[in-house]
């Protein structure tokens, strides 16, 4: 089976965790054979007991369920919180679980950073928000924006055979399934389209950067791209400024207020070779950006997982959904306009370093060690990252588990 465009989706953009978590929670409410879920963070808070809670309802009506955390994003889950879950006959895994040292997490690259769930081969969800409270808007200041996506149609067929055939035992089926290939061209463009595109360490290495470069190349009008963790490669950056010195409205949404310091001071280092080229760049202040969004012209976009940066694309595992869609790209499109409009500020010539021997020495050291930084981890001792299951518990740990108090979630298990 190759994974190609399919045609007649039902294809819905989801705002944050406002917007996803209720569709998440319907969906899962109303399965009856199977839920597959994966996510980089699961956190042991109000909106992780709310998924705790609608899978261990579903499990205990029969169906069944497959979890994938990554090792390093939800380390912290007690054995409570999940040994209730595989009591339940949840089947429970962990991605790289590699234990600490002097009380540090060692796996720090090579990450599970998708974000999928599938229910009964009908729904699937795809994007960059974890179950975690700080993706609700009422979190405060460190709220977070971001986006998924809900769909419906053939292509969740096509997201269902990779989670299962990503599963462990399934290896004589990944070795047809993930060969290399060309990005998928659209070669009969309509609308209600869908393409599932994914970033692994094998044969699909460069795919998202891939289609990346080949909308930037095929874009007659405008490229919107909203990114969390901005630090592509040249053939990016040059991709962008080449589509922008054409005539084409280029315009980058990045972090103004990041979660981690170094991401505006990375993203900084890019400002002059991109504004010179004509490219438009604006700073998000409302909140930390976390969204990995983009779009072209007036039908194509794409929402996911997958940063522009050495992490998303050479060394985590990340999934897309990329659209064609006249009525999602607009809704996309007017989102991305208003924030830009409202929550961004535009940099100009004034926030770009001044032009020094000691800048230039500064910016050429540390784009140069940012954009070979996966080859330099790979000049440490490799390791192949491998997937845990969790056992059930025994009985009589269960009988003494607490439960989450929602009155006051300070108290945990």
């Amino acid at each position: 089976m190759k994974c190609g465009w399919r045609e007649g989706n039902q294809i819905r953009l989801l705002e944050n965790g406002d917007e996803y978590y209720p569709a998440v929670f319907t969906a899962i409410e109303q399965a009856r054979q199977k839920i597959i879920l994966e996510t980089f963070i699961w956190f042991e808070d109000a909106v992780g007991w709310q998924l705790h809670d609608a899978l261990l309802q579903a499990a205990r009506r029969g169906v069944s369920i497959e979890v994938l955390l990554d090792g390093y994003g939800s380390a912290d889950l007690s054995d409570s919180f999940v040994g209730e879950l595989t009591a339940a006959g949840v089947v429970f895994r962990y991605y790289d679980p590699r234990p600490r040292l002097f009380g540090m997490r060692t796996n720090l690259f090579r990450r599970m950073h998708r974000k999928i769930v599938v229910v009964d081969g009908t729904v699937a969800f795809v994007g960059g928000i974890n179950f975690s409270a700080e993706h609700m808007s009422d979190y405060g200041p460190e709220a977070k924006q971001d986006y998924a996506v809900r769909v419906e149609g053939p292509v969740v067929q096509d997201i269902l055979q990779f989670e299962v055939e990503n599963l462990p035992g399934n290896a004589d089926a990944r070795r047809f399934w993930h060969r290399r290939h060309r990005p998928e061209a659209n070669r009969t463009p309509g609308e209600a389209q869908a393409l599932f595109v994914w970033r692994d360490n094998h044969d699909h290495r460069d795919d998202i950067e891939r289609h990346y470069l080949q909308m930037l190349a095929h874009a007659k009008r405008e490229v919107i791209i909203a990114n969390a963790y901005f630090f592509p490669g040249y053939r990016l950056l040059h991709a962008m400024r080449k589509s922008a010195r054409r005539g084409v409205t280029v315009k980058l949404v990045v972090q103004g207020e990041p979660d981690m310091p170094i991401v505006k001071v990375g993203a900084r280092l890019l400002y002059r070779y991109l504004l010179k080229g004509g490219v438009k760049i604006f700073e998000y202040r409302r909140r930390p950006l976390h969204g990995k969004v983009a779009l072209m012209d007036d039908r194509w976009a794409t929402v996911g997982s997958s940063n522009l940066d050495p992490l998303s694309l050479s060394l985590n595992l990340e999934a897309n959904l990329i659209v064609h869609d006249r009525a999602f790209n607009h809704t996309l499109r007017e989102n991305l306009n208003n924030i830009i409009a409202h929550d961004c500020q535009q940099v100009d010539s004034s926030m770009v370093p001044e032009r020094s021997w000691w800048n230039l020495t500064q910016s050429v050291l540390a784009f140069h060690f940012l954009r070979h930084f996966p080859a330099v981890i790979g000049w440490l001792p490799a390791h192949t990252p491998k997937m845990a299951q969790v056992p059930p518990p025994e009985q009589s740990s269960l009988e003494t588990q607490d439960r989450y108090d929602p009155e006051n979630p300070g108290v945990k298990p």
